[in-house]
């Protein structure tokens, strides 16, 4: 659990970060220590909540210290934006297929997931409450992550999972972080999410296809902008 310090001086580097351009030199840890009185242990923690969301990089040596991270390539998911570590268009791509090949997967899950296959996703629903209640929305996302492809792997057309399961690969392993977009908290728009996934199950479990069909309609409805690349997890 980030104590409330961490939490603190987190955000006092981040107001730094937000001041410089990418790549500039914010100063030694112990500077930044200082200047946000907290103890070492502390700090570290906030450095790693800082890390953790792309916005700085530590470089060891003289001339070193905490520098505010190198804009990293970003894929928008609804009100978050995935931060990665290269090849956005080649992620935005893997979404937009991703999302064509839901129903597909959904409609086979409705013909044959079995109670233990039900029993399972809602194993990584309960995943998926916990990193809500943990306001960690990288645990979130890897959950989801990990229920689309329990999805995927109900399916008996072996090539099909076997595609689905790639492009998650591919978008998780380019995956960074996940940060707020839009004016709706990122905590309202992961337990939205989590919702939508947890009624999801229930209606595969239900076998109401045509409630199931909507969700994953939803699930998959992009906000789409000029210039923007858009995509839901």
């Amino acid at each position: 659990m980030t104590s409330g310090r961490a939490e603190r001086a987190a955000e006092q580097v981040a107001e730094l970060v937000a001041e410089v351009p990418p790549g500039s030199r914010l100063g030694t840890k112990e500077e930044l220590r200082t200047l946000c009185g907290v103890s070492v242990g502390t700090f570290n923690e906030a450095l790693r909540l800082l890390q953790a969301r792309g916005l700085v990089t530590v470089k060891p040596g003289p001339g070193g210290g905490l520098f505010s991270a190198e804009q990293s390539p970003m894929v928008r998911l609804g009100n978050s934006v995935l931060a990665l570590d290269a090849g956005a268009n080649d992620v935005a791509e893997a979404v937009r297929i991703r999302d064509a090949l839901d129903p597909l997967l959904i409609e086979d899950a409705l013909w044959h997931a079995s109670p233990a296959d039900i029993a399972g996703l809602r194993g990584h629903i309960t995943a998926m409450a916990g990193a809500v209640a943990a306001a960690d929305p990288v645990a979130f996302v890897h959950a989801n992550w990990r229920l689309h492809a329990a999805i995927a792997a109900i399916s008996p057309n072996a090539l099909l999972g076997s595609l689905y399961t790639h492009l998650l690969d591919l978008i998780e392993s380019h995956t960074l972080t996940v940060l707020p977009a839009g004016e709706q908290p990122l905590g309202e728009y992961v337990a939205h999410r989590h919702a939508l996934h947890r009624d999801l199950v229930d209606a595969l479990d239900r076998r109401d296809r045509e409630e199931a069909l909507r969700l994953i309609r939803e699930h998959n409805t992009s906000l789409q902008g000029a210039g923007e690349t858009a995509a839901r997890s």
